[in-house]
């Protein structure tokens, strides 16, 4: 990411000595390596020439990051799932060996030697170092999941951390989309009222408490949200559109701002759940 100039020196008469022969001669034979090493790299294309890196963003899931990587390091579809089942990762008990929402978002060097399983661990090792320092529990990297897929903003991660400890202080089911999204592996806003009454623990329309599993895989200000969210009483939340997310703990004005929501899915032809 950074040249020199030299002045040009009068030519000699006098004669050389051994040694100064000695360096002609070692100083052509660097020039010939150097060219050697040098006309290969010139027909590398520019990618072969530049590090290669695999950015992993913040949210993706699991079958996802494994999408990544099988395409990163060019192995078959399905290579990196098969080896998180049996790669020795440093997870919590909790996690019973699923990695979900340790597979920390970074960008992270490949080389030749990089294979599924090492890129794994680094992956998992990086988590516990973000996550670890805080402490973290398993139920900590569960809500940070869920703030990372219901959240926007910074601010907005902290406030959603409050409603959901607010909620499961008080009894409530959670009530989140992004946890069916994750049942159902997709990406929506489009909730139905049948989605709210599938069959599967992370229905939290139907089941109080958190889901079996994280959702996702969050970053450190998801997680930084979780243990240090914001004094409040919000109860519910609804984003009506982009950088308009409301919080409130009133239910007719939660009723009021979905409504709101519904308005600007039908302006846009969008479907109304």
């Amino acid at each position: 990411m950074e040249n020199e100039s030299a002045r040009k020196r009068p030519a000699s008469s006098t004669p050389l000595t051994r040694r100064g022969r000695l360096l002609l001669i070692v100083g052509a034979a660097a020039a010939v390596v150097a060219a050697a090493v040098l006309v290969p790299l010139m027909l590398l294309t520019e990618e072969e020439r530049e590090p290669r890196t695999l950015l992993i963003p913040e949210g993706l899931r699991s079958s996802q990051v494994y999408a990544a990587v099988d395409k990163a390091l060019d192995v078959a579809p399905g290579t990196t799932a098969k080896t998180a089942g049996t790669a020795d990762l440093k997870l919590p008990a909790e996690a019973g060996g699923n990695p979900e929402g340790y597979l920390f978002p970074a960008t992270y060097p490949i080389d030749e030697e990089t294979t599924p399983a090492s890129l794994l661990s680094y992956m998992v090792n990086t988590a516990n170092r973000n996550f670890g320092s805080a402490p973290a529990t398993y139920r900590n990297v569960v809500i940070a999941s869920i703030v990372q897929a219901e959240a926007d903003t910074v601010e907005d991660m902290g406030k959603a951390a409050r409603v959901i400890d607010n909620r499961l202080a008080q009894g409530m089911p959670l009530q989140m989309d992004s946890t069916l999204n994750y049942a159902l592996n997709r990406s929506t806003l489009d909730t139905t009222h049948a989605d709210t009454k599938i069959d599967t623990p992370y229905n939290t329309y139907e089941h109080t408490g958190l889901p079996p599993t994280p959702i996702g895989n969050p970053g450190r200000q998801a997680m930084d949200a979780v243990l240090d969210p914001p004094p409040g009483d919000w109860l519910y939340f609804v984003t009506v559109a982009p950088g308009d997310t409301r919080f409130t703990d009133d239910y007719a004005e939660q009723r009021k701002n979905v409504e709101e929501f519904n308005a600007h899915r039908k302006e846009a032809g969008k479907p109304v759940g």
